[in-house]
C-alpha cells in the first residue's frame, strides 16, 4: 500500500466528532457549487460531487434539497474558501480550509488558536508546499482486480487505488478530479463520494506529550465552523497509558 492509503487509514482514525458538524461543511460545499455553476445537478460536476458526499454521510435528502434550493436565492450569502497555512507547536506543518462568509471573523478566530496554543499562523505559501493536493474517489466496486483497474485508469491521472471495506478508493492529483469523474460517469460506475486531500509529503513523529500537544490545536481549530478541513504533517502515535 502506498502514501494515499496509509494517510487515508490515519484520518479515519479520527473522524467529524457530530453528525451535525458533518452536514454543517456539507451544507456549505453544496452552497458553494449551487453558487458556481446553478443548482442543476446535470449541468454541474461539482454539484454532483457534493450531493454523492451527502447521500454517503446519510444526510437526508430534504436537507439536501432545502440547501440546494436556499443557495439559488440571490439573497443567500456567499461562501469564499480560504486556505490558512501555520505551524504547529514542534515544527508541525498546518493546513486549514474553511468555507467562511465573514472573512474577517474568520481570520481572527484560525489566529487566536494558533496563539493561544502555542502554534504561529503563517502568511500564504509557507507550508502549503509541503503537502500534495489530491483528488479521491470512492467507487461501488469490489469484484475487480485492483491492477487491472489501475492499469485502465493510470492514462486518467490515476496513481493508486486500493480497497478498503467502504469500497475502491482512487486517488490522483488535484487537477485529473474532472477527467476521472467524466470517465467513471461514462463506465456508469457508481460513484458513492468523492473529494480532495492535502497528504505531507513528510510525517514527523512526536513523543506522547508533544504529540498531545498539537492535537489540542488540531481539535481546537476543527471545533469552529467555518472550518472544512484540517491537514497537518504529524505522524499519529498510539501511545499505551
Amino acid at each position: 500500500m502506498g502514501r494515499a492509503f496509509e494517510f487515508r487509514k490515519a484520518r479515519k482514525m479520527k473522524r467529524w466528532s457530530a453528525m451535525a458538524k458533518t452536514f454543517t461543511r456539507i451544507g456549505k460545499d453544496l452552497v458553494i457549487a449551487v453558487k458556481e455553476a446553478g443548482s442543476d445537478p446535470v449541468n454541474n460536476s461539482r454539484l454532483r460531487a457534493v450531493i454523492q458526499n451527502a447521500k454517503a454521510a446519510n444526510m437526508p435528502k430534504e436537507n439536501v434539497e432545502r440547501a440546494i434550493k436556499k443557495a439559488s436565492d440571490k439573497n443567500t450569502s456567499d461562501y469564499k474558501e480560504i486556505l490558512f497555512e501555520g505551524y504547529a507547536p514542534h515544527g508541525i506543518a498546518i493546513l486549514v480550509e474553511t468555507a467562511t462568509d465573514n472573512n474577517k471573523r474568520t481570520v481572527a478566530n484560525i489566529r487566536s488558536y494558533f496563539n493561544k496554543l502555542n502554534g504561529s499562523l503563517g502568511k500564504a505559501g509557507s507550508v502549503e508546499f509541503m503537502f500534495d493536493h489530491c483528488c479521491n474517489f470512492r467507487i461501488n466496486l469490489t469484484d475487480i482486480d485492483i491492477e487491472k483497474i489501475e492499469l485502465e485508469f493510470i492514462d486518467y491521472g490515476v496513481e493508486e487505488v486500493f480497497k478498503d471495506e467502504d469500497g475502491m478508493i482512487f486517488y490522483a492529483p488535484f487537477e485529473c478530479f474532472g477527467m476521472i469523474q467524466r470517465e467513471l460517469e461514462k463506465r456508469d460506475l457508481e460513484i458513492l463520494s468523492s473529494g480532495f486531500d492535502r497528504i505531507p509529503q513528510v510525517l514527523k513523529p512526536l513523543e506522547n506529550i508533544a504529540q498531545q500537544e498539537v492535537l489540542r490545536l488540531i481539535e481546537k481549530i476543527e471545533e469552529d465552523d467555518d472550518v472544512q478541513n484540517v491537514y497537518h504533517s504529524m505522524e499519529i502515535k498510539n501511545f499505551s497509558v
